[in-house]
């Protein structure tokens, strides 16, 4: 095997281990089987036509496109022409699954599932495009050290959205492709200049192993790997955070787990969405009921918790039903009212699952959604999203008397066992302030309602937005010790603390009451996004709790009895269901925390519709956009571009330009031979000096043309000379500086042994300056952007094309010729 076919096989195993970084992001990884077999045809291209041999960029565009035809054929063959060449519903389908693929990322946690298109795609497409660049760089411009960085990258991404304990086995692998890498490039390198010598001779006992250098590179390897895997756990400072900090599944340190929807993160974006500036309008929605501070819109519920984290537990979906069955827990002398409710989401708000009032009773959307039945949730199938949909929503206005929630029996053991969990790591702390708070009361419900009046009213909690959601079992204990937070800790807090009480208790998300409009519509907003504590109480349900200080609304079942607190039994007519995304914030549901549990809070504040919202495009129409954007700015640019060009290589030839010479004496005297090698040379250093002159010559030609004096061939140098200086009226220096030039080219033309007289680039710059001195701003401008000049490019082209042809024609002309004496038969 070649060095060179060497090199390029190491370069595909250093892609391919490297790339194993990424087997634990997705679950089966069998994928990574496709991409090393789809990897070894692209390097196989390389090592063809590098064998050919093409031209390195001809290589690297063979390449590509090849990979552009293995990409079409594996992933959108029925959209391609013949199945592999790609057309524009390929490149369409191209588009939508790298969309799919993102929605997918956000949607599922680490390992996702590979039946997602999107996301294989990603992976074996990066893998691809990354093994173009290696080989690239190490094989076909024989740079082995660059190509670490397409290599890093890789790496980096796996090690960014991977926080298990292997990290080190895939840097491992990765660190140990890449020397090899290295050492090959090495030894073909050496193998370039000869045998390699293998320093002093062994004893003739000894077993021949490899020549020094290669041993020299493998202890080095040895020794780089060594310090890489044991400098990362010395206890030396470290920077947290970083890039790819907010792109951990939940909140805190935990990975996630497999499964259909488990995946799902709805607190990445929660604090990013209660710090915007704007408060967009996220849906707007319309319902039949009178008093809105309890339509909360629930997007799913986090019910297992590590100690770490709250996320969604592993659920199995199913077909929407038609008719959601009854709430758990729920019983039949509950007080309820069924609403209806009419939601239009903006069309930049591409959420994964479907926001609904809780409990829902049945949902009429359009897409693809599937149906979650412990949390009775929609979520999207294969991409689908909440971008533009307009959905109604069934639900249960469900309203308990406090007498009800303190005589609910105890809980069944099923569902204790599975929301009374609390991990070992959980701080003591928990519990025991959980219990101190709730000393003096004798039932769940009263517990309950003593934790949330500790959070809101009576523990001194300030309600703080900026405050670093924090990670690891001592989050809580730390928000419990500073009393600053928002939605997040608050919900957090009370429903680690309640489960400790053996209270089962959950974490839901979703968006707060929004803000009644003018119009009767209700708008809902990116500051109205939450997260609230649910308990379980049996007879009842689910129910919802509000420990966060200033957001939401207490619920009316624990607050003191108030006038108007009932539910009627039959709602009020439906109203105008016909909505659409408003154009205008939502404004804050907030109020003091003394005020909210005294229901003194007012329902909604009318906002300003004169506010406008701006729309989303997606990515890859940006970038389309942006690239069919900068190539037209390139096509303007260049015939100025190339003026720069040629300008800069005529006047750097002047500068360099040889004098011609003189023959010495002792060359006029000496012999014949002496007198032959002079006069070649003579004329060597003639041409080369005629020909930097008439560069010069050109391009003061060409500046005067850009200034609106176009050149005439038919005239002497010195009569152009003339002639420029008149139409240009230039001063003294200025018709000096011309005219020198055009003696210049005299000399070369006419005179026996032409020298090329120095300053000329000095003298055509002069010009130049006299020239733009005189002229008006458009004509300048046209000089700098659009230079007349710059036809002659066009000139040279068809000059080329012309030859060619006429080239081509020559050549055919020989083929078909035929032989001298050959008869036809």
């Amino acid at each position: 095997m070649s060095g060179r076919a060497r090199l390029a096989l190491c370069a595909w195993a250093a892609t391919v281990m490297a790339s194993c970084a990424l087997l634990p992001l997705v679950d089966p990884a069998t994928w990574i089987l496709q991409a090393a077999v789809l990897l070894a045809i692209q390097s196989g291209v390389g090592a063809a036509t590098r064998r050919v041999p093409l031209a390195r960029p001809l290589t690297v565009a063979s390449q590509a496109l090849v990979t552009l035809l293995l990409l079409t054929l594996v992933f959108v063959r029925g959209q391609a022409l013949a199945g592999f060449v790609p057309g524009p519903q390929a490149i369409e389908r191209f588009a939508e699954l790298l969309r799919q693929g993102s929605d997918d990322i956000a949607r599922y946690a680490i390992p996702a599932p590979l039946e997602s298109d999107g996301i294989r795609l990603m992976l074996v497409g990066g893998v691809l495009v990354i093994g173009l660049l290696v080989d690239t760089l190490a094989v076909t411009y024989r740079s082995a050290a660059p190509a670490g960085l397409p290599l890093l990258a890789l790496y980096s991404v796996a090690a960014g959205l991977y926080d298990g304990g292997m990290d080190w086995l895939w840097f491992l692998v990765a660190a140990a492709g890449y020397l090899m890498l290295l050492l090959a490039e090495g030894r073909e390198r050496l193998s370039q200049w000869g045998r390699v010598f293998g320093g002093t001779p062994r004893d003739p006992g000894m077993p021949d192993g490899p020549p020094a250098p290669v041993r020299t590179g493998r202890r080095i390897g040895a020794v780089a790997l060594g310090i890489a895997l044991v400098v990362p756990m010395l206890p030396l400072p470290a920077i947290q955070g970083g890039l790819l900090g907010g792109a951990r599944g939940g909140v805190g340190a935990g990975t996630g787990g497999g499964g259909t929807i488990s995946a799902v993160n709805p607190l990445v974006s929660l604090r990013d969405s209660l710090n915007q500036d704007e408060d967009r309008t996220v849906m707007v929605l319309r319902t039949n009921s009178d008093d809105i501070s309890d339509l909360y819109l629930r997007i799913v519920s986090l019910d297992d918790f590590d100690g770490t984290t709250w996320k969604p537990a592993k659920r199995h979906i199913t077909a929407v039903p038609d008719e959601f069955p009854t709430p758990a827990g729920l019983g039949a002398d509950v007080r309820r009212a069924q609403v209806t409710t009419r939601i239009s989401a903006a069309d930049w708000y591409a959420q994964d699952w479907l926001p609904m009032p809780y409990p829902p009773s049945g949902v009429s959307v359009g897409g693809k959604w599937r149906y979650e039945p412990v949390g009775m949730t929609l979520v999207g199938d294969h991409g689908q999203t909440t971008r533009g949909e307009t959905y109604e929503v069934r639900s249960l206005d469900v309203r308990p008397s406090a007498e009800q929630l303190a005589s609910a029996p105890r809980s069944p053991e099923r569902i204790r066992q599975e929301y009374t969990k609390v991990p070992g790591s959980l701080p003591a702390v928990v519990a025991r302030t959980a219990r101190q708070i709730t000393r003096d009361a004798t039932s769940d419900y009263g517990r309950a309602v003593a934790l949330q009046d500790y959070f809101a009213v009576t523990g001194g909690f300030q309600y703080d937005t900026q405050v670093e959601v924090g990670s690891g079992p001592d989050a809580i204990a730390t928000f419990l010790r500073d009393k600053q937070g928002f939605c997040v800790h608050f919900s957090f807090a009370m429903a680690a603390m309640a489960r400790t009480l053996g209270i089962p208790a959950r974490v839901a998300v979703g968006f707060a009451p929004g803000s009644v409009q003018a119009d009767g519509s209700v708008a809902v907003g990116l500051k109205d996004a939450h997260a609230w504590p649910e308990l379980y109480f049996e007879g009842v349900g689910w129910t919802r709790f509000e420990p966060t200080p200033s957001r939401g609304t207490t619920p009316t079942y624990t607050r003191p009895d108030s006038p108007g607190n009932n539910l009627p039994d039959v709602p009020q007519a439906t109203r105008s269901a016909g909505a659409a995304p408003s154009a205008a914030p939502s404004a804050s549901t907030s109020c003091s925390a003394q005020a909210k549990k005294l229901d003194e809070c007012a329902a909604a504040v009318p906002l300003n519709p004169a506010r406008g919202e701006g729309g989303s495009t997606p990515w890859w129409a940006l970038a389309t956009w942006s690239l069919l954007g900068l190539a037209v700015v390139i096509v303007l640019l260049l015939p100025m571009l190339w003026r720069v060009r040629r300008r800069a290589v005529r006047l750097a030839s002047a500068q360099h330009a040889p004098g011609g010479p003189e023959p010495s004496g002792e060359g006029r005297a000496g012999g014949t031979g002496a007198v032959e090698a002079g006069t070649g040379t003579g004329q060597l250093a003639g041409q080369q000096a005629a020909g930097h002159v008439l560069a010069v010559w050109r391009e003061l030609t060409d500046t005067a043309w850009d200034y609106g004096i176009p050149p005439d061939d038919a005239l002497t140098p010195r009569r152009a000379a003339a002639r420029i200086v008149r139409l240009g009226e230039l001063d003294e220096s200025a018709a000096a500086s011309v005219h020198r030039v055009a003696g210049a080219v005299e000399q070369v033309l006419y005179a026996p042994r032409p020298r090329a007289e120095a300053g000329l680039a000095d003298d055509v710059r002069r010009l130049r300056s006299a020239l733009r001195a005189r002229a008006g701003r458009r004509t300048r401008l046209r000089a700098l952007i659009a230079p007349r000049s710059a036809v002659r490019a066009a000139w040279a082209l068809s000059d080329r094309w012309t030859a060619v042809k006429a080239r081509w024609s020559a050549r055919w002309s020989q083929l078909l010729r035929r032989p001298t004496g050959e008869q036809t038969g």
